[in-house]
């Protein structure tokens, strides 16, 4: 699986990270929960929460955004990207 993670503030991406791990024997859910933590950790920000409007942009698109009111601490972007290539 690979994930994208991206910081956006206004139109512009602020800073970048990819989380690229193949496990044959992992759920998938556990692995998007695990990519997830990693790129946030990468990206140095607090995990948002995950909402069911997530849950369904990511099964249509395979991307969801996560908007500043779904981090419980304050950030200094306008949105997160996450992104499966």
């Amino acid at each position: 699986m690979i994930l994208v993670g991206r910081l956006i503030k206004g139109t512009h991406a602020i800073k970048e990270s990819v989380f690229n791990k193949e496990a044959e024997d992992t759920d998938f859910r556990d692995l998007l929960e695990e990519g997830l933590i990693s790129l946030c950790r990468e990206l140095d920000i607090p995990v948002p929460l995950w909402l069911n409007k997530n849950t369904s942009e990511f099964a249509r698109y395979r991307k969801t955004f996560f908007d500043r009111d779904q981090f419980i601490e304050d950030v200094k972007f306008d949105r997160f990207e996450l992104r499966m290539e």
